[in-house]
């Protein structure tokens, strides 16, 4: 994982959330590679704890505009909290997780697919008709055993933490994780 990478989207994403809460930025700088295709969730924390993530599982845009828009609305946009505000900003941490593509993984049952799954290692999207959600691999610090994260991901699609039915459908992929270094912000 290349530093200068992570200091290039942690600056755009930053950047992004200023801009929109009116400040002057100066602008980071647009290496090529931000014009790829990309899939990033943007996170952002204060003291320690959650203050916003949201992202995109699929590539659909240049990477550099995944970042802008999801900064934007990881700060504004996240039902679970307020809209940050300006003078919140100098105290909150921002990280980006590039994601790879999807990969479904095969299992036959519940016990199977929990056996398949990669603690610390695999972002996993839990799908089953109409419901979805996902969990980062950073997710697996704080729920590090696969049945209680599992539970946890049902609940988060909104299904009891005990539904299991073989239409459920799990998908892994990794993720390329940048935290912004906080004295060497712009």
């Amino acid at each position: 994982m290349s530093t200068e990478r992570g200091r290039v989207l942690t600056r755009l994403a930053r950047a992004s959330i200023a801009r929109a809460l009116g400040q002057t930025v100066d602008e980071p700088p647009r290496p090529d590679w931000l014009k790829a295709p990309g899939a990033v969730f943007v996170t952002l924390t204060r003291d320690g704890e959650l203050r916003g993530c949201i992202g995109s599982l699929e590539a659909r845009r240049s990477l550099e505009e995944d970042v802008v828009e999801n900064a934007r609305m990881a700060a504004f946009g996240d039902p679970r909290f307020p809209p940050l505000t300006r003078p919140e900003l100098d105290d909150t941490r921002v990280e980006v997780s590039v994601l790879s593509a999807a990969q479904p993984i095969d299992f036959t049952n519940e016990a199977d697919a929990l056996g398949k799954l990669r603690p610390g290692v695999d972002g996993v999207i839990l799908e089953w008709g109409r419901h979805r959600a996902t969990f980062l691999p950073q997710v697996w610090q704080q729920i590090p055993e696969p049945r209680d994260f599992m539970a946890h991901l049902k609940r988060k699609a909104g299904l009891p933490a005990d539904f299991w039915d073989d239409g459920v459908r799990l998908y892994r992929y990794t993720v390329e994780k940048y935290e912004e270094d906080q004295h060497a912000r712009a």
